[in-house]
């Protein structure tokens, strides 16, 4: 019952677009329409500033953290990866938006910080050091997908796979306009400021 209840809540708190709250509070505006289109993170950033992009990226994170955070010791792996996917799924697909939404990769932070802080730790300094040598939001999002699973493995953590796994498929899956744009090199580098596309 008390899984139960997480999984409601961590949809119901995955679905709260706070992304496009903060930058209609900010500047009026709605990151749908505008720059990446997206209410994630780096949108807002481009859009409303950087401190407003942290704090989106912080409340994104929030909302995937606190579900399985308050998960009882013993819950079991797959209690916690649906949790996880609640929180993942309802941010991607709002009924607030019409089932639109951000890709999910802050959330997904949140998620694995509760669930395998050890994995995402590792897996989060490698997607920094990407997005530094490479400028791209998109490609450290890409990294932090693939890492998640391996890391999962390294650090022990092996009921955690499975949500990893999926977690890097439907990242990818999120992002394949991104790597279309890569592939063209059409992609915009988050160094070029605040009219190019975003990853989170």
């Amino acid at each position: 019952m008390i899984a139960f209840l997480l999984f409601l809540l961590a949809f119901g708190l995955g679905m709260v677009p706070f992304g496009l709250y903060v930058a209609r509070f900010v500047k009026g505006i709605d990151p749908r329409d505008a720059g990446s289109k997206n209410v994630g993170a780096t949108n807002v950033a481009r859009l409303c500033g950087t401190p407003w992009g942290v704090l989106t990226l912080a409340l994104d994170l929030f909302k995937g953290f606190l579900p399985a955070a308050l998960a009882p010791e013993g819950t079991g792996w797959v209690a916690l990866s649906l949790i996880g996917l609640a929180a993942i799924l309802g941010h991607a697909y709002s009924p607030l938006l019409n089932l639109r939404g951000g890709k999910a990769v802050a959330t997904t932070v949140g998620v694995f910080l509760a669930l395998a802080p050890g994995a995402l730790i590792i897996s989060a300094i490698c997607t920094l050091l990407v997005i530094w040598l490479s400028g791209y939001v998109s490609v450290g999002s890409l990294t932090l997908a693939l890492a998640l699973p391996v890391f999962c493995l390294l650090t022990g953590n092996i009921g955690m796979i499975p949500l990893a796994v999926a977690v890097m498929l439907f990242l990818f899956w999120r992002h394949r306009e991104n790597i279309l744009r890569l592939d063209r090199g059409e992609e915009m580098p988050w160094r070029k400021g605040k009219c190019g596309e975003g990853a989170a």
